[in-house]
């Protein structure tokens, strides 16, 4: 597994049930230089997201796996029922 997907993982691990902007992640990691990182970011989102790890949202709707979304998204954790 690639070190922007871990990240988006371990940012839903220390979220726990808060929802985060993929921006934050790469933030974190490459403060100055991270506009670079958004398109890799996103790529890393949506292929967790089609592999069931990870909710993506826009306005609290899920997005569709098959078109990457256009516009700000919000990345949580996948809940599992109790």
């Amino acid at each position: 597994m690639d070190i922007l997907k871990s990240a988006i993982l371990d940012f839903c691990r220390r979220r726990k049930t808060s929802s985060f902007c993929p921006s934050e992640v790469v933030r974190s990691m490459y403060p100055e230089d991270w506009r670079l990182f958004m398109p890799d970011i996103r790529q890393a989102m949506l292929e967790l997201y089609r592999e069931g790890h990870i909710v993506v949202t826009q306005r609290g709707i899920p997005v569709s796996l098959h078109e990457p979304p256009q516009g700000p998204v919000r990345i949580s954790k996948v809940q599992k029922p109790k």
